[in-house]
């Protein structure tokens, strides 16, 4: 029980630091330039598949930089040829050109790589243990993992709050004229923010792309995580999206390894439950089984308690 309950626990911090690498773009796009981008997730899963052919190409260590980079410059030139025509027509028209958006970096897959999932496999450079935990080896590529989105928590939490350039990004939000007059090239600004955001999608893409499955609806599977995190962490708050990922990760990853039910608690009790009633059907839902709809069920709680988040500032 120990080694589960430690693996668990491990697992559940790879998996909500990956979920905090694809949603710290998204958070940082919205609390700098309040666009609500819906084709984030897929710069995820375009990073995974550009690093799987980079990395046939020129090997894994070169595809980790310029994998994300070449999501960086296609968020760029998004934002300076398509999302600033659009800016200007307000928050619908931008929430309906990223999902629009979405579909076509979606087919544009499907055309390049097919409908199929690809053999992403874990390079051989970082398949290799790390530690023993209880007999059991724990694999380097999982540490690299939790290293990368620890560092980019530590670069967006400095550079956008400690810096001169984060300020100036930051009140280019609220007060761009009066940026602009200070002589700051507010529309470029925009576009490096939007670049950034990408690439960090694509850097979770890199490293997320061989620990999940590789395949065309990828972004569809995440996306809504992504933006219950967001939610529950705090529109706008980066650490609120460290801490709501990491919640997540561990709550659904100890979700699916505990195969118990509400009926087998009640029958511990001596409590009986007819098996045939509706409750009886209800009750005998495994954990496990439930674990997939508990992030939802947790942002719904927290609109009901706390509707601006963890650490937003701002109601919903």
């Amino acid at each position: 029980m120990a080694d589960i309950a430690a693996f668990s626990l491990l697992n559940g911090v790879v998996y909500g630091l990956l979920l905090f690498m694809l949603s710290s773009g998204l958070t940082l796009i919205f609390s700098l330039m309040g666009v609500l981008n819906f084709a984030h997730a897929s710069f995820f899963m375009l990073g995974a598949y550009l690093s799987y052919q980079i990395g046939r190409w020129v090997g894994f260590w070169p595809a980790l930089v310029l994998a994300p980079l070449a999501c960086g410059l296609i968020g760029a030139a998004v934002e300076r040829f398509g999302l600033r025509r659009v800016h200007k027509q307000g928050h619908v028209a931008e929430i309906l050109f990223t999902f629009g958006l979405s579909y076509v970096i979606g087919e544009l897959v499907i055309m390049a790589w097919g409908r199929g999932p690809i053999e992403n496999r874990v390079p051989g450079s970082i398949d290799f243990p790390i530690f023993t935990l209880m007999g059991t080896s724990y694999p380097f590529y999982k540490f690299l993992m939790m290293a990368i989105s620890v560092g980019m928590f530590a670069f967006l939490y400095f550079a956008f709050k400690r810096t001169r350039l984060g300020l100036v990004i930051q009140a280019a939000l609220t007060h761009p004229q009066m940026v602009g007059a200070l002589g700051h090239d507010v529309p470029r600004l925009f576009v490096l923010v939007f670049g950034v955001g990408s690439a960090l999608a694509g850097l979770a893409g890199v490293i997320g792309g061989f620990a999940l499955l590789t395949e065309p609806n990828m972004a569809v599977a995440l996306g809504p995580i992504v933006f219950v995190v967001v939610v529950v962490g705090g529109l706008g708050s980066i650490p609120g999206a460290f801490i709501a990922s990491m919640l997540i990760g561990i709550v659904q990853t100890f979700a699916v390894a505990l195969d118990v039910s509400l009926l087998d608690a009640f029958r511990s009790m001596g409590m009986a439950v007819a098996p045939g009633s509706a409750l009886g059907e209800v009750y005998a839902i495994k954990v496990s089984q439930a674990a997939p709809i508990l992030p939802y069920f947790l942002l719904v709680l927290m609109l009901i308690v706390r509707p601006r988040g963890i650490m937003g500032t701002r109601d919903q």
